[in-house]
């Protein structure tokens, strides 16, 4: 997907190299100098633009464009860099973000969920490059119109600021007319017939669309693209221009533009953020940050003296108090004799030993100039960098611009450069010594007769707004930014109690540690929360690991302080197992296995710890029977035998070492084990302390015998080793009274299997422990208990649709050990793009559960395929080439399909379009069988999942 970005023209040649992007994805220019072309003209620009790079007049690519080249009169901190490339601090709530975020990163995962989303035919996005919008609920289906533009359900105070989209309340979806910042007058008499959304700037546009809004914009109508030069454009907005020619009843009247099919969406959760201005920057942050108040998802401890101070990138030695509202510092050194008020955003500043006073409402920008210099930008709060420098009603400081010259001895004379336009005028001084600096700034800011000061500002080169942002060093501002971040990654370190520094992608902080050589950090104490310790561990792990240097202890120990948060309730709830069965009585268990139809990896620790997770999977028997059974029965000698049936196998246990070796590689026992450890067998799960095992199996009362049976191949994918485990857990208590419930059963299951150290999360037990379909639910801790409800079995068990399930074993082995490791480390370290599917997954399985509550076949179908396509994002390996080939010879017969489990291998499961199609899939496969083992297996939904009887 491509991302075209129009940016101020000193941005345009380092963008690439600041933002570490790759050329052949993105692409920027900026506006013609001297040009106002107006989003309208300036997307025709930059479409041109990119066209000629690309050296094609025609892309069927995506393609998202940003318009972020303005002036940014408004907010004057961050004009040389534009403001989308606004630095964003980390919201205290989020897990994942990256402390070197900036609005840009921020906006593209909504553009791109977008894009992902829309109709192949709507190839082009255009939004602004100084908003922040998120969606807090899943995106809905997007219409094939020629546009859809994206609106917010506001007050109407609100929407008197902005373009309005206006549709019958007959029909909400299509678009009547668009208005530009209408009245509450307007709106109001507007309400009685029509719904009205805010426009958020997030339009996309179809080809057709597209060539018209490009022909718009050209000086010369009706010439084809190729007869127009570049340069030949005309001003045309694409929202008071384009946009009113509009819906059913445009206001603006253009036949060509009139037929346009026009859909409006409203954005779900939406939520719209601007930062045009120096008080929104401020506004727009302490929102976001306090978009969460429950304590439980911010793990940091740290509370700040106002909430609306915001500090990055920087080095401070004064202390902030209450006093200091609407405060930000970026990329600046505050020394000891600084004294700092409120409503300040302080950025650039180099490292000094000033003694300063900054009054409230005074802001300070230092930007790099050339090699050794900088050019010094004091404004106002509410500057707006517009006006004759003569006119009185020009504020500068927060004064009238002629009143700060009068105070200081000067008049408009004295300023060079045009008079007409303060952001033209000459009045930033170029220094190349940071003590004149000093200096300068106080006497621009708050001591008017500091005569050195202005003998300094009247001997120096000056430069206007403009010239600052067309010659600034951008390199030099970034390397600096680069330097303050540096000290803070040890002190947020250090100080993780109260830093938001385990909460952070921790992916990228081990790159930052790599390149930036810093020392990883210490281990944390063992009195530190869990979840951090844990984190910790494979972040120092992951920066050994890119240093090249020994990382698996590190690696290992967090796996083992997951293992040991996950068993700890266990050592403390010990078992007392009894013999309760008779001497010839033979205990007999059985379980279905399960398919995962949506939200698999979400119940997989540390993520469901952190997050708590969300499945939809059904239990399903094989062949006519549920292919998991344990059989237990007393044996006379006081020892353990073990037996596989399917595997041929025999093993005695006699000793507690024997039974604790459930992590040797390759046994065929494991599972029987570790199960038999935690039903008390184990001294360290046991209520009595026994000198041997045979000593406790005479207290018990008599040996036992357990035999295994699994029906099912090794890696299928059906959740088969952690069901197994779950059946002997089960037939183990039931032989010797445990009483365990079916939640208890699955959650030793969890912890069974930390003891196994293959890990895994909590779906699959209770996916063929409980029977039939069903959402699981869990909340964030260590204690995973999922809320389970039940969903009607319709869409599986009606003849309408029963035979559209189908189950075919592809041949194809794989073990979920090493997938599953991989993604568990990408946990561990808050992988961003890992984190971001697994919520994406989360919000899935509720779109799934309700397709099934609401017997949506087609729906179901589709979202299978959805999973499919999560899944192979969360990891490229559960799709081999082999599993593709079989599955190009039948997804044309399907609404969906997906591997089961982490994928890779194992069993294969369509969703057919209907029972012909199912037909069709079933002749296709029975006659290219891809090898030896290939086959269908039928499957039947299970209605009653884990069962134990004794004969």
């Amino acid at each position: 997907m491509q991302k075209l970005l129009s940016l101020p023209p000193n941005l345009v040649s380092a963008f690439y190299e600041l933002e570490n992007v790759d050329r052949t994805e993105w692409f920027c220019t900026s506006d013609p100098v001297g040009m106002k072309l107006g989003s309208g003209g300036g997307t025709t620009w930059l479409l041109r633009e990119w066209y000629r790079n690309q050296k094609t007049e025609h892309s069927t690519e995506k393609r998202i464009l940003l318009h972020a080249g303005g002036q940014s009169r408004r907010l004057p901190g961050y004009a040389p860099s534009g403001k989308i490339l606004t630095p964003i601090p980390v919201f205290r709530w989020a897990r994942g973000q990256k402390l070197g975020q900036n609005l840009l990163s921020l906006q593209l995962p909504l553009y791109e969920k977008i894009m992902e989303r829309a109709p192949e035919d709507l190839r082009t996005l255009i939004a602004s490059g100084d908003v922040y919008i998120r969606a807090e609920k899943p995106l809905q289906e997007i219409p094939d119109a020629d546009v859809v533009c994206y609106g917010l359900w506001v007050d109407p105070v609100l929407a008197t600021h902005h373009g309005v989209f206006v549709s019958d309340r007959k029909h909400p979806e299509e678009l009547d007319f668009m208005l530009q910042k209408p009245s509450l007058h307007e709106l109001e008499n507007l309400s009685k017939t029509h719904l009205f959304l805010m426009d958020i700037g997030i339009w996309l546009l179809s080809d057709r669309a597209v060539e018209l809004l490009m022909k718009r914009s050209q000086k010369v109508e009706g010439a084809s693209d190729k007869d127009i030069p570049y340069s030949d454009l005309k001003y045309y907005d694409l929202y008071s221009d384009f946009g009113l020619s509009l819906g059913n009843h445009p206001r603006i009247s253009d036949d060509e533009l009139n037929k346009l099919s026009v859909a409006i969406l409203p954005l779900p959760g939406g939520e719209f953020y601007h930062y045009g201005t120096s008080r929104e920057l401020l506004s727009s942050t302490v929102t976001l940050q306090n978009k969460v108040y429950d304590q439980r998802q911010i793990m940091h401890r740290k509370v700040k003296p106002n909430p609306a101070i915001f500090v990055q990138n920087a080095e401070i030695h004064v202390s902030l108090s209450s006093k200091n509202d609407n405060l930000w510092i970026e990329n600046s050194f505050i020394g000891t004799s600084w004294t700092i008020g409120s409503r300040q955003i302080i950025t650039g500043v180099p490292e000094n030993n000033w003694a300063l006073t900054l009054p409230d409402g005074v802001c300070v920008d230092v930007v790099p100039l050339g090699k050794e210099s900088w050019v010094v930008r004091p404004y106002g709060f509410d500057d707006v960098f517009k006006g004759d420098v003569r006119d009185e009603k020009t504020l500068f400081l927060g004064l009238s611009f002629p009143t700060w010259l009068a105070e200081r001895g000067l008049t408009a004379d004295d300023v060079t450069g045009r008079k007409d336009d303060l952001q033209a005028a000459e009045i930033f001084p170029v220094i190349a010594d940071i003590e004149q600096m000093g200096k300068v700034l106080r006497w621009m800011v708050s001591e008017p007769d500091l005569t050195e000061g202005k003998e300094i500002w009247l001997n120096s080169q000056r430069l206007s707004a403009d010239e600052i942002s067309a010659q600034a060093d951008l390199r030099r501002l970034y390397a600096q930014r680069k330097s303050f971040r540096k000290n803070n990654w040890e002190l947020l370190a250090c100080n993780y109690e109260k830093s938001v520094f385990y909460q952070l992608d921790l992916a990228d902080v081990a790159e930052d540690f790599h390149h930036l050589e810093l020392k990883k950090p210490d281990i944390l104490p063992a009195d530190a929360p869990q979840m951090q310790r844990i984190h910790n561990r494979m972040l120092r792990a992951q920066i050994d690991k890119l240093n090249g240097t020994d990382f698996q202890n590190d690696e290992k120990e967090a796996f083992g302080l997951l293992r040991e948060g996950l068993i700890a309730d266990l050592y403390e709830r010990k078992s007392r197992p009894h013999l309760n069965v008779y001497g010839d009585q033979i205990v007999w268990g059985r379980s279905p296995v399960r398919i995962d139809a949506a939200g698999g990896w979400t119940d997989t620790p540390p993520y469901s710890l952190f997050a708590g997770g969300n499945v939809v999977n059904l239990a399903i028997e094989l062949n006519g029977q549920p292919p998991l059974q344990v059989y237990v029965k007393p044996c006379k000698d006081f020892h353990i035998v073990l037996r596989s049936i399917d595997m041929g196998a025999m093993e005695v246990v006699n000793n507690f070492d024997e039974l604790q070796d459930y992590c040797q590689i390759g046994s065929p026992f494991s599972i029987p084990k570790a199960a038999l450890t935690l039903a008390g067998f184990g001294p360290a799960f046991s209520e009595v302390a026994y000198p041997s095992l045979e000593k406790q199996l005479q207290a018990f009362g008599t040996g036992i015998e357990i035999t295994l049976l699994s029906a099912i191949p090794a890696g299928s994918g059906l959740g088969t080793s952690s069901i197994l485990a779950s059946t002997v857990l089960g037939s183990l208590s039931d032989f010797c009274g445990l009483m365990w419930d079916k939640n208890e059963i699955c959650r030793r299951t969890l912890a069974l299997e930390q003891l196994l150290t293959t890990g895994g999360g909590w779906q699959d037990q209770y996916g063929g422990v409980l029977q039939g379909i069903k959402l699981l639910q869990t909340e964030p801790g260590f204690v995973q208990n999922p809320l389970i409800r039940w969903l009607p079995e319709h869409l599986f068990t009606h003849p309408e649709y029963r035979d559209c399930h189908l189950l075919y074993y592809t041949g194809i082995t794989r073990t979920a050990k090493g997938i599953l490791a991989e993604i568990v480390r990408s946990m561990f370290l808050n992988s961003s793009v890992h984190l971001g599917i697994l919520e994406d997954m989360k919000a899935h399985a509720l779109d799934m559960a309700e397709a099934i509550q609401r017997n949506d076949f087609e729906t179901y179908g589709a979202l299978i395929g959805k999973t499919w396509m999560q899944n192979k994002a969360l990891d490229c390996g559960t799709n081999p080439p082999a599993v593709e080939a079989i599955i190009d010879r039948i997804k044309d017969y399907t609404l969906g399909y997906k591997l089961p489990g982490a994928g890779g291998g194992g069993y294969l499961y369509m969703v057919a379009k209907d029972p012909q199609a199912a037909l069709r899939i079933r002749e296709t496969l029975m006659q290219n069988v891809p090898n030896p083992r290939a086959r269908f297996v039928e499957m039947s939904l299970s209605g009653a999942g884990f069962q134990v009887s004794r004969s």
